[in-house]
């Protein structure tokens, strides 16, 4: 019995410590649960406030923008109001002035209207005047008002005749006696008012180098690297004692030009051999072209020409590296252009026409193929195939009298030709002296027995003789050279001095297969 009193109460014990126990959690989870709601609530007052704030803010930075809108808006809508009193204000002055204008002018039509009637009963009174003298005179020579016109006519006719012929005499003999006085005037202000910068191309070219073990690259293995370079370019390369200096000698400057580019991209490069050589050069000839052809664009520009055929363009731009008897054909072309532009303007001629002829004139000159034509003749062919005015093609075939001339531009291209070759310095000697002296020299040396070929380089400072192995002995070019020398110091007159040099070539030439 006791025992089972004891399992009660432990049962009852256990009974009213549960309900204690969850008596007790469950008014703590009641209390963190209204900790929680106060907690979330005053949080939402703190978020409600900041967002009440930030709304204040943003409707402050939306009325400060608009208020800004709002000014800007007044302040233009008041410059145009102002615009628009100026004008309004400006408008009523104009007006006043109009209305005032009209008055005087009211007034002056009033005044000319009284003026009128005052003139026309004067005018009636003169005529009455000048009727009544009519009949006098009449009566007194017994003629009519009609006969005595007629012959008053008559005598003013033959009177005005004489003094015409007359001072048409006199007009003729002071044309006569002024006309070449005149004309030598209008040549001599044309040469005075042209001063274009002369230039005189020579046939060698020098090739600087920084030192003299380049020289030895340059000339390569057995001189392959220079005989490539010469195949190449068609230009003399003359390496001697010369310090830090190359010599390409050659008639053609843009060959020389060509030689000149490739030597110095070759030795900035630093790679020298046959197949490098024959890259660059072909590279440079591009260049050059290009360089022709924006030199003709140029000068046409600077000239003021318009409208040339893209072909004579580039003829233009070749004759920068042409030489005319020693003179730039280039530089010699833009003088005659723009003596021809001042003589022309002079004359009352067209300047344009008289331009573009004189600097095509000489385009004869510079054709890629050069047929054997006159360089006049030649040029105008040219000039007509590219569609050029009648009177250009003319200029440029008559300005050597090849044809006969048809317009006044081409005696003007005439005589401006023989102004800028005949300015003393322009030309370094006459072309046919010259061209007769190369010739006699090559002849010269031809004439002996063994020599295969003659060349006239450096503008006939050196002579280059090519002779036959197999007649001519090392020795024997030795006495060659001599003879030659002697020959043509006894024969023969030049400027300074003459070198004569004689090679001697063995070539064994085999393929392998």
């Amino acid at each position: 019995m006791e025992v089972i009193m004891i399992i009660i109460g432990i049962i009852v014990g256990l009974a009213a410590g549960y309900f204690l126990a969850s008596t007790a959690l469950k008014k703590s989870i009641e209390a963190k649960s209204a900790q929680i709601v106060k907690d979330a609530e005053a949080e939402g007052e703190v978020i409600k406030k900041d967002k009440i704030l930030q709304a204040k803010e943003k409707f402050l930075q939306l009325k400060a923008e608009h208020e800004a809108h709002i000014n800007e808006r007044n302040q233009t809508i008041q410059v145009g109001e102002n615009k628009i009193k100026q004008k309004e204000q400006s408008l009523n002055a104009k007006i006043e002035e109009n209305q005032r204008k009209q008055k005087e002018v009211d007034t002056l039509k009033e005044n000319l209207a009284l003026q009128t009637e005052i003139l026309q009963k004067k005018q009636l009174e003169v005529d009455k005047g000048h009727k009544r003298q009519l009949e006098q005179l009449e009566a007194i020579s017994g003629l009519k008002s009609e006969e005595a016109k007629a012959q008053l006519v008559e005598a003013l006719k033959n009177e005005a005749k004489t003094a015409a012929l007359s001072h048409i005499k006199d007009t003729m003999d002071e044309a006569k006696l002024t006309a070449n006085k005149e004309a030598k005037k209008i040549v001599i202000q044309t040469i005075q008012r042209v001063a274009t910068e002369h230039a005189v191309e020579n046939s060698v070219s020098v090739f600087n180098i920084e030192n003299d073990e380049i020289k030895g690259r340059i000339i390569g293995r057995e001189g392959r690297n220079i005989r490539a370079l010469e195949a190449a370019t068609g230009i003399e390369i003359i390496v001697d004692d010369t310090p830090e200096a190359i010599i390409l000698s050659g008639f053609d400057p843009v060959r020389r030009e060509i030689a000149r580019l490739a030597l110095h991209q070759l030795v900035t490069d630093g790679r020298i051999h046959p197949a490098r050589i024959e890259e660059v050069v072909e590279k440079v000839k591009k260049q050059i072209e290009d360089e022709i052809v924006e030199t003709g664009k140029r000068t046409t520009i600077d000239l003021g020409i318009h409208g040339l055929h893209p072909e004579l363009i580039r003829m233009v731009g070749r004759m920068k590296y042409r030489s005319s008897y020693g003179q730039n054909l280039l530089q010699h072309s833009r003088e005659v252009a723009n003596l021809c532009a001042i003589m022309a303007t002079e004359l009352g001629l067209n300047v344009k026409v008289a331009k573009r002829a004189g600097l095509l004139h000489d385009i004869g000159k510079v054709p890629d193929d050069e047929p054997e034509l006159p360089h006049a003749i030649l040029g105008m062919k040219l000039a007509e195939k590219y569609k050029e005015n009648a009177e250009v093609c003319n200029a440029i075939g008559a300005h050597h009298d090849e044809i006969e001339m048809t317009s006044l531009i081409s005696p003007i291209v005439q005589v401006c030709d023989a102004i800028s070759g005949a300015r003393p310095g322009a030309r370094r000697e006459i072309a046919e002296s010259y061209i007769k002296r190369l010739k006699d020299l090559e002849a010269l040396a031809l004439s002996y027995p063994g020599v295969l070929k003659t060349y006239a380089i450096q503008a006939g400072r050196e002579l280059r003789v090519l002779v036959e192995s197999e007649k001519i002995s090392d020795k024997d070019s030795e006495q060659l050279s001599f003879d030659i020398s002697q020959k043509i110091q006894t024969e023969m007159t030049y400027p300074g001095q003459i070198k004569i040099t004689v090679i001697r070539e063995t070539r064994a030439v085999n393929y392998a297969k």
